[in-house]
């Protein structure tokens, strides 16, 4: 539980504009991303693969000092992250990529810093990507982890669990999967700019503003990675789901993202079905912007305040 006075301070930290080098990064993100062409999703998605796997040659960088230990246990494949002699608390990070694209190792700005700002562990879930794995094999390999990580004797309430964009819905997902199968929860939740709702019959308000996806893209993905299945499934677009009894969650999201609505909408939910919930709105930021950790001030803000959020979510349950 976060109590008011972390809120206040928390909020106090958040600028009231974007940082100079977000603003030239965002028309980085911009000029690459959003300019793709749409009219062939096969051809997106190779295209996303593509990108959003750059920096993963150079992600050693990012785990100088940690353990990194990679895992292929069954159907659990992914990668530890640890700093010397950690703690007993771990998080369980789904990365992000639309359920199509991206990797562990594609996270690690990520998945390292909190390692770090934790001084624990990180377990970074490689799951199976859409279209080759489609809905609902991303719940299953993530329902499998964390049931692999209390089959090793980790506490639930040892455990957090984050995510980013459809790793964010993803991580919703796996709580209701988890209420569902009768399994003790974890301590807390993150999301960083959740994708919520597969329906695409929301207009988002900031269709334009958005620098990295288009109004139609998020029907588009969601298609991929659904193939037929009913997008108003709780465990497909867990806005339309009871969340009555989860988690503590911390919702991260940009101003101007076109998956705003998205977190203020989780945000009403969550409200009416009593579940606390503290959303951090960030002004004039591109989608799941603390994966340029090192780069842009806001990122190593965003990851500290997760950190500060999971440490005291724990201490509450102890």
């Amino acid at each position: 539980m976060i109590e008011t006075s972390a809120k206040e301070q928390t909020s106090r930290l958040i600028p009231a504009r974007p940082s100079l080098r977000a603003r030239a990064l965002t028309r980085v993100v911009r000029l690459i991303v959003k300019r793709w062409p749409r009219n062939d999703m096969a051809a997106v998605v190779r295209r996303a693969r593509q990108v959003f796997s750059l920096g993963t040659p150079l992600s050693f960088l990012h785990t100088s000092g940690l353990k990194v230990e990679q895992v292929e246990e069954g159907s659990v494949r992914g990668e530890w992250l640890a700093v010397p002699e950690p703690g007993d608390n771990v998080l369980l990070y789904l990365h992000g990529g639309g359920y199509v694209s991206c990797s562990p190792q594609s996270h690690r700005a990520i998945t390292a810093s909190l390692a770090r700002l934790l001084k624990g562990r990180v377990f970074s879930l490689d799951y199976r990507l859409a279209p080759e794995s489609p809905f609902p094999a991303a719940v299953d390999d993530a329902a499998d982890a964390y049931q692999w990580l209390l089959n090793r004797g980790i506490r639930p309430e040892n455990i957090a669990v984050a995510g980013d964009s459809a790793g964010g819905g993803l991580t919703l997902a796996l709580l209701l999967r988890l209420r569902r199968m009768g399994l003790p929860l974890p301590a807390c939740a993150v999301c960083l700019s959740p994708w919520v709702d597969m329906t695409g019959k929301y207009d988002y308000r900031n269709r334009k503003s958005c620098a990295m996806f288009r109004g139609d893209e998020a029907e588009a993905f969601a298609s991929l990675y659904l193939q037929g299945a009913p997008a108003e499934s709780e465990e497909a677009s867990p806005l339309f789901a009871d969340l009555r009894g989860l988690p503590p969650l911390l919702i991260q999201v940009s101003s101007t993202e076109m998956l705003l609505d998205d977190a203020l909408r989780l945000q009403e939910k969550a409200s009416q079905c009593g579940v606390e919930l503290h959303l951090s709105v960030y002004p004039g930021l591109f989608h799941v912007w603390p994966i340029f950790v090192g780069l842009i001030p806001e990122a190593g803000m965003a990851l500290r305040e997760i950190a500060d959020f999971v440490r005291h979510a724990g201490s509450v349950r102890d």
